[in-house]
């Protein structure tokens, strides 16, 4: 632990690590492996109960997809696909760098479940404004409601419940794989402040909008400014409560209207965007950001650790 500095950032906390800052290397190859033979598997297990419910498998198999229209039990896939990276991302910590599981959830080191909380109202503040700046760009054709709410049908039911269940799991699992794990194994990778700051946030935000898959340039942007916004709330913030309570609101938000007003093939898989939607969102994201720091600032919410506490309860990991 030599030339670190007594007080350690979020995105810095792996360089406190018992094992040198190459593992991060093998860590990052760990969460990519894995994370496609989960999702083998949930595949496989889900196909297994299509077929087994009375579905050929050619059906099942195009269900499971994601091709063409968008079905519920996809986004079942999606969803766990996603929410598994928590478990695995906690594990690489532990396993691969020898830290405590709970230093990925901020430097206390746990989820702070309290600060999460009001994490969800202040997003709740942002969305007000962003309905707002809604009110003065012109009006975008993806997005636009021209016509009247869609029927309910069993359809909605099955969507309505997956995205209630399972869409907080897969948010939270995109933050702890995208500004979790890959914030501090990018960020503790350098020892330059500046460079570690940079690649901390940068990086992540760069392979979070690019896991998206293909995509035009505007609704690229609106990903890459999202995760560039959350990247900074985790340094300035100490932990990922902000990022989750973010991406679980937008995440609702979008599957709501999709579900009332539009369908969610075009949820998932947007096409057209206009650059008159980066307001919007940036509006959104940085009046969130604004407001989530000045009242970390104000309940003193830890940002920073001390490098021997890491030291410390690492070094009993075997007891958690």
């Amino acid at each position: 632990m030599q030339d670190l500095p007594d007080r350690l950032r979020y995105h810095q906390l792996l360089r406190a690590a018992p094992r040198g800052r190459w593992w991060a290397l093998l860590g990052i190859a760990a969460l990519g492996l894995v994370f496609v033979v989960a999702q083998t598997l949930i595949a496989m297990a889900l196909g297994a109960y299509l077929v087994l419910g009375g579905l050929d498998p050619g059906t099942a198999l195009d269900r499971l997809s994601g091709q063409g229209e968008i079905t519920p039990v996809f986004l079942v896939l999606v969803n766990l696909g996603w929410a598994v990276t928590i478990p695995l991302a906690l594990g690489i910590v532990w396993a691969v760098h020898g830290l405590r599981p709970g230093w990925l959830s901020s430097v206390v080191p746990r989820l702070r479940w309290g600060w999460l909380m009001t994490c969800f109202g202040l997003s709740l503040l942002a969305l007000l404004a962003t309905l707002v700046v809604s009110t003065l760009v012109p009006a975008q054709d993806s997005v636009a409601l021209t016509g009247g709410p869609n029927d309910f049908t069993s359809t909605t039911r099955d969507f309505l419940l997956v995205v209630v269940l399972l869409t907080p799991l897969q948010a939270a699992g995109e933050e702890y794989a995208f500004r979790g794990y890959l914030t501090q194994a990018f960020g503790g990778f350098f020892a330059n402040p500046r460079v570690s700051l940079v690649a901390a946030v940068g990086v992540p935000a760069l392979i979070f909008a690019l896991a998206h898959g293909a995509q035009d340039p505007p609704i690229f942007v609106d990903r890459l400014a999202f995760g560039l916004v959350a990247g900074v709330l985790v340094v300035l913030t100490g932990g990922l409560e902000a990022g989750i309570a973010m991406h679980v609101l937008n995440n609702f938000l979008a599957f709501g209207i999709a579900l009332a007003f539009s369908d969610m093939t075009s949820a998932l898989n947007p096409t057209g965007g206009s650059w008159w939607s980066l307001p919007v969102t940036l509006t959104q994201s940085l009046v969130y950001l604004g407001v989530v720091v000045w009242v970390a600032r104000r309940r003193g919410i830890a940002t920073t650790t001390g490098v021997d506490q890491v030291a410390v309860l690492s070094a009993r990991r075997t007891r958690v």
